[in-house]
C-alpha cells in the first residue's frame, strides 16, 4: 500500500531538483538556477528562503533570490561559507539536490501595494531583496515611486553587476548604489556607508515603506535614518534570517525570545521587534 502524504508532512520531505545553470558573482558569492524534476513551480513569494539539501553533506536555509514572476526555473544566490555552501559551489550543471519549502512569510505585497517603495540593501542583502525589486518592477503599475539603495565594501564585492547597471539607467526606478572604500581609481561613484546616500532620498514618509535587507550591525544605523526621515516603525521592514536551520519550527536555532524566524519571519517590521535586543 502507498502511504499518502498529507500537507503537513510533505514539508520535511525535499523534492528533487537540477541544476540548470551556474554564474559566478565574486569570489566567494554564485547564483544558482535550479529546475524541479516534477516540472513545477517553486510557488515562492518574495522574502521566502528554503532548505538545500547537498545529499550525503547537509541541509541549508537559503533566500530565493529570483521573482515569482519568472516561470519555470527559481534562483538561489549563496556566498560559500560552510560544508553545505561550500560544496553547493562545486556543482555543475546537471547535479541533483534535495528542496524543502518554500518557508516563511515574505515581503506584504498588498500592504505595499499603491505605495511608495525604498529599498536598502548592504551586502549579500540583495539576495533576498532582489527577488521583491524584480516582483516590483514587473508588476510597476501596481506601486508608487520606487528608490533602491546598494552599498558594499569594495568594488570587488558588487553583486549582479549587469543587474546593477540595469537598474542605473531604469526609467521605473531611482537607483543609488556606494561603497564602503575604494583603493584605487577604478570606482567612480559614491564613496561611503550606504547611509551616507539618505541626504540624497527625498520621500513621503506617509505613503512610503523602507524594505532593509543586510547585515546586522547595518539596520540599527538604517532604521535610524528611516526614522529621522519621518518613517514609522511599521514601516520599516526587514528580514531577519540569519541563524535560521530546519525552517519548521522544530530545533529552535533561530529563536528570539520565543519568536521563531523561521515561522514568524523572516520578514518583520521594526514595531514588532525593536523591543527585542538580539534581533537589531
Amino acid at each position: 500500500m502507498v502511504m499518502q502524504l498529507t500537507p503537513k508532512q510533505s514539508i520535511h520531505l525535499p523534492r528533487i531538483a537540477t541544476v540548470a545553470r551556474v554564474d559566478t558573482l565574486s569570489n566567494r558569492e554564485k547564483v544558482f538556477e535550479f529546475r524541479f524534476d516534477d516540472g513545477k513551480e517553486l510557488g515562492q513569494k518574495p522574502g521566502q528562503f528554503v532548505e538545500l539539501s547537498i545529499f550525503g553533506v547537509g541541509e541549508a536555509p537559503i533566500s530565493v533570490t529570483s521573482s515569482p514572476t519568472q516561470k519555470g526555473y527559481f534562483e538561489l544566490a549563496v556566498r560559500a561559507t560552510g560544508g553545505v555552501t561550500n560544496k553547493l559551489h562545486t556543482l555543475e550543471k546537471g547535479a541533483k539536490v534535495g528542496i524543502r519549502g518554500p518557508f516563511g512569510n515574505g515581503f506584504p505585497i498588498e500592504t505595499l501595494k499603491g505605495k511608495d517603495i525604498l529599498f536598502v540593501a548592504g551586502g549579500i542583502g540583495l539576495f533576498p531583496l532582489r527577488s521583491l525589486i524584480n516582483y516590483v518592477l514587473d508588476n510597476r503599475k501596481d506601486f508608487g515611486e520606487v528608490t533602491t539603495l546598494f552599498g558594499c565594501r569594495s568594488p570587488l564585492e558588487r553583486l549582479f553587476i549587469g543587474q546593477l547597471e540595469e537598474w542605473n539607467t531604469c526609467k521605473d526606478m531611482s537607483f543609488l548604489e556606494t561603497v564602503d572604500t575604494c583603493q584605487d581609481d577604478s570606482w567612480k561613484g559614491n564613496v561611503g556607508v550606504i547611509t551616507t546616500l539618505f541626504p540624497k532620498v527625498h520621500f513621503n514618509p506617509v505613503k512610503t515603506y523602507a524594505i532593509v535587507v543586510g547585515p546586522p550591525i547595518m539596520y540599527r544605523f538604517v532604521i535610524a535614518e528611516c526614522i529621522k526621515k519621518g518613517l514609522a516603525d511599521d514601516h520599516i521592514i526587514m528580514s531577519l534570517e540569519r541563524r535560521m536551520k530546519c525552517g519548521v519550527g522544530k530545533c529552535g536555532h533561530c529563536q528570539i525570545n520565543g519568536l521563531y524566524v523561521c515561522q514568524e519571519g523572516p520578514v518583520f517590521t521594526y514595531a514588532q521587534v525593536k523591543s527585542l535586543k538580539e534581533a537589531v
